[in-house]
């Protein structure tokens, strides 16, 4: 969340942000907490000012008392009981404002850096990057690429090729479960354990720390990484447990942080984690959601890292170098979109898209989200660090990845693999499939 700091000394910045991001009660949020921080700051000079009375007080009680001044020394004792129940007041007002505060700051968005543009849906994004050479660019923006790629004959979608060569099963996850929790068989299965591999071989030759983390975690975690209460809809919650089922690694991966001062010599922490994914998605229906598109459950390898204010720009670099060279190897048509702010995360301060192109659908699907949050997750966290020969400490920067999500990653490789023969697979993948056509 964002910090006083930030909004007390630069509020006309910390609006123009929340202005980017479109968020509709920027100025009653921000002069509500204001209010409250002054109200709150007031009260703790009151009570500083009590305990110093206090203190002179009882002093002046043992003076009495030793000179037999009885009368001077039970005036002096009922000022004092005076100030105790005032204190106890203001410890209740602070109290109060302290929690009205943290209520507030919860519901408010992290603010977009400066390089974000201005927009509000995914129309205003801009494409910054595109191994697509016939692509035509009229402006950066994602509505106005026209794309041509070479494989133009491929026109079977993925839902039908993974019926065709008994890949996966979408009716059986709909008997066992409900729609969105695709069955895989046969190669399909070993695809996607192949591509879990590969992509987690490819973390640890860049340093990644690989992690198998729980797949549930309690509210403390969701609050700590902005999944709540931003996101409780989206999220399957175990009720008599109070736990919910993590809609990506970021959670519990991050989380390992919170609460946790580092020292500086230990940043930046690289870690990765191959895990299952939950997202309830309510409210998706139509085309846009068919087959793998957009799925209740599916398999995600994150990459996270903890980072130094001074470093994290370079550290986004190289998440964002590393996730292209993952579509790079798997020869797929991709583009990287720098999001608006309208379109950003509720949590992210700046954040590229990664889209694979669908040769049957004709469109882009998302493959990965590489986001910086600077503080914004830390201060929910209280993740800190400490420099050398320094008492103080001071908020980590955290940033996260997918690295990959499979399940249109999946659908791409079928779909821009098609030949006479089968379902080509790329060289980079054939050493983790073990085949290399499915036929």
């Amino acid at each position: 969340m964002l910090t006083l700091k930030q909004i007390t000394e630069q509020t006309d910045i910390v609006l123009a942000g929340l202005e980017k991001k479109h968020f509709a009660n920027a100025k009653e949020c921000i002069d509500k907490v204001i209010e409250l921080n002054n109200l709150r700051k007031k009260a703790q000079s009151q009570l500083d000012a009590n305990l110093a009375e206090s203190k002179k007080l009882a002093a002046q009680i043992g003076i009495a008392m030793k000179a037999g001044n009885k009368e001077e020394a039970e005036s002096a004792k009922k000022s004092v009981a005076e100030l105790k129940e005032t204190s106890k007041q203001l410890e209740e007002q602070m109290v109060t404002a302290e929690e009205n505060i943290t209520k507030i700051l919860l519901t408010i968005p992290n603010i977009p850096y400066p390089e974000v543009p201005e927009g509000t849906c995914a129309n205003d994004n801009w494409v910054v990057k595109s191994n697509l050479k016939e692509c035509i660019v009229g402006q950066d923006t994602v509505g106005n690429w026209t794309c041509n790629p070479q494989n133009s004959e491929a026109k079977v979608p993925h839902w039908e090729l993974a019926k065709k060569y008994n890949l996966i099963d979408f009716d059986l996850g709909v008997k066992i479960t409900g729609a969105g929790f695709p069955v895989y068989i046969g190669k399909g299965a070993q695809l996607q354990r192949a591509l879990i591999n590969f992509f987690l071989a490819e973390a640890n030759k860049s340093g990644y720390t690989e992690i198998m983390p729980p797949t549930v975690v309690n509210q403390a975690s969701g609050y700590g990484t902005g999944q709540l209460p931003d996101k409780e809809g989206q999220m399957y919650h175990c009720e008599v447990d109070d736990l919910y089922l993590i809609p990506t690694a970021e959670v519990p991966v991050t989380n390992i942080y919170r609460d946790v001062i580092l020292d500086e010599k230990q940043l930046p922490i690289k870690n990765c984690a191959y895990t299952q994914c939950f997202r309830r998605e309510a409210g998706s229906y139509g085309k846009d959601v068919r087959g793998l598109n957009r799925l209740h459950e599916f398999s995600k390898i994150e990459i996270v890292r903890i980072d130094t204010p001074e470093h994290s720009a370079q550290s986004h670099k190289e998440m964002l170098e590393h996730v292209e060279g993952l579509l790079q190897k798997l020869e797929l048509p991709y583009r990287i979109l720098r999001l608006c702010g309208g379109d950003q995360s509720f949590t992210s301060a700046i954040c590229y898209d990664f889209e694979v192109f669908s040769e049957a659908q004709q469109r882009w699907l998302e493959v990965s989200s590489v986001s910086n949050f600077d503080t914004y997750q830390a201060n929910r966290l209280k993740c800190r660090y400490r420099k050398a020969d320094d008492k103080k400490t001071t908020l980590c920067h955290t940033l996260n990845g997918s690295a990959l999500a499979l399940p249109r990653i999946v659908a791409a490789l079928l779909e821009n693999n098609q030949t006479p023969e089968g379902i080509r697979i790329p060289a980079a993948l054939v050493p983790y499939t073990g085949f290399d056509i499915i036929k």
